[in-house]
């Protein structure tokens, strides 16, 4: 069973929200879920919301096709950061100078499944972005 929770145009920039996807990228999804709660970074708050509704989303997904779920045994298969669209706005500065302030925005995707559905994944799953 594996289930996707997606969150789009997020006010975090894609850069500090990397840092907080890659500490729970492999864990259990209950233990990232706690590593996320007590996580100093401001974008902490939103990934531990997404990863609970993946959470949540796996158990309406199990309970439709009439499958057993337990939730210690979800595991965060995949999670990443797109850029978003970035909010332009100005800001005066020093002789009637304007000064561009980029408000960034993100799209984090988290998706969850269970440990045999993991495995089975990883042997089939392309090398993206290994260098």
């Amino acid at each position: 069973m594996e289930a996707t929770a997606k969150a789009r145009h997020v006010r975090v920039t894609p850069m500090k929200a990397r840092r907080v996807v890659d500490l729970v990228r492999g864990k259990r999804a209950t233990d990232a879920v706690q590593v996320l709660r007590f996580s100093p970074q401001t974008a902490a708050e939103p990934v531990r919301k997404l990863v609970e509704s993946a959470i949540a989303n796996a158990r309406v997904e199990a309970d439709k096709y009439g499958e057993r779920f337990v939730a210690d045994e979800l595991v965060v298969t995949t999670a990443f950061v797109d850029e978003g669209p970035t909010l332009k706005r100005f800001q005066p500065r020093a002789q009637g100078r304007a000064f561009r302030v980029r408000k960034r925005t993100s799209h984090i995707t988290v998706v969850v499944a269970s440990p045999e559905v993991a495995a089975a994944g990883a042997g089939t799953e392309s090398t993206k972005g290994a260098r």
